[in-house]
């Protein structure tokens, strides 16, 4: 990867709607080797996907919280059960396994106080091998959806 793939990415990052045509442009490079540097880097992984960025608040999902959980145990089968459990409920956009306590950092929206405590009792505290949940609430973003530094 060199700094015209970064560059291409960098643009992508900010507008994945570009064409071609203005994806070259704004690189200064003729359409047909842009075309291939984006099929490679698509092909490469390094584009892993092209997505709409949805407003939480427009779709009715005012709510959001941040779930710390602590597993009984760290095996390889509880871990995995409680893996498959979190990805399996929509409302968690993130989920991230720690070094450390906790175990894992869960993003969670919902639409209110109450719509979350409903989640938090039946999926999140029956998820396999939960020994404790710590919750806290998300007062705002002060970076959110930042791309990647080239």
């Amino acid at each position: 990867m060199d700094a015209l793939d970064r560059q291409i990415l960098a643009e992508l990052q900010q507008d994945g709607r570009l064409t071609v045509t203005e994806l070259a442009a704004r690189v200064r490079l003729s359409v047909s080797p842009c075309h291939r540097r984006l099929r490679e880097l698509e092909r490469s992984g390094a584009i892993r996907g092209y997505r709409a960025v949805v407003d939480p608040a427009r779709v009715g999902l005012n709510f959001e919280s941040l779930v710390m959980a602590t597993l009984r145990q760290g095996d390889r089968d509880t871990v995995a059960d409680f893996e498959r459990g979190v990805s399996a409920i929509p409302q968690v956009l993130q989920a991230q396994r720690l070094f450390g306590q906790p175990d894992y950092l869960l993003r969670v929206v919902t639409a209110d106080l109450a719509a979350f405590q409903r989640l938090y009792d039946d999926h999140l505290a029956t998820l396999p091998g939960v020994q404790r949940l710590t919750s806290t609430l998300v007062m705002k973003h002060v970076v959110s959806d930042r791309p990647l530094p080239a």
